[in-house]
């Protein structure tokens, strides 16, 4: 098995398991991924997924990693929310959520941290297409905004909610008021719906 035959045959995925490799090849040498990890050929992003070097600048395939390293899962919080222009600071790590158990991951090409969620409150979310047709699990900006007050119940004053400098005109003129309010119904939390109420105070809503 030499590496440009392997890379012919994997390179398009831009992500790969071990499992589509020996799927492919069933008598595959694991030890070629160990050597040409070495070699700086491929990066592993956590155990068992890989992807190659040409990817490493391209930001919609760092958000596309996020996705396929931790399933299930969709981005959502700061990543979410700065995607969208409606916080201020660009976001280093790659925040998501998911129904499995809370992790994090770091690697050559970022950091990923997934925050758990219940399995009832996957949801809000759907596909936005990136570079070369690959589509990336996004949460609306609804979604990450609640997930954001769900996940992090330290912004319980109007004080606090304020200092989050959410962009007034995305929430005055594109943000959907509606749609979070029945998004915040199905997790049946009061404390959720009051830290909603005081972001509706906090930025005139």
């Amino acid at each position: 098995m030499n590496f440009i035959e392997f890379k012919s045959k994997f390179f398009d995925l831009a992500c790969f398991s071990t499992h589509q490799v020996y799927a492919w090849h069933p008598g595959f040498d694991r030890n070629n991924l160990s050597r040409w990890t070495s070699k700086g050929l491929i990066i592993r992003l956590r155990q068992g997924f890989y992807t190659f070097p040409e990817y490493k600048e391209n930001h919609d395939f760092v958000l596309y990693f996020a996705n396929r390293i931790y399933r299930p899962s969709y981005i959502s919080l700061h990543s979410a929310l700065s995607f969208y222009g409606i916080i201020p600071e660009a976001v280093v790590q790659i925040t998501s959520v998911s129904s499995l158990k809370t992790r994090y991951f770091a690697n050559q090409i970022g950091e990923y941290i997934y925050k758990s969620i219940k399995k009832e409150v996957m949801f809000g979310y759907d596909l936005k297409s990136i570079t070369g047709g690959i589509s990336i699990h996004m949460a609306s900006p609804e979604k990450a905004l609640l997930d954001l007050l769900y996940l992090y119940p330290e912004y319980n004053t109007v004080r606090q909610l304020s200092e989050l400098r959410l962009d007034d005109n995305y929430l005055h003129e594109d943000f959907n008021k509606e749609m979070l309010k029945e998004f915040v119904k199905i997790f049946k939390n009061k404390a959720l719906e009051k830290r909603v109420q005081m972001l509706f105070i906090a930025y005139g809503l």
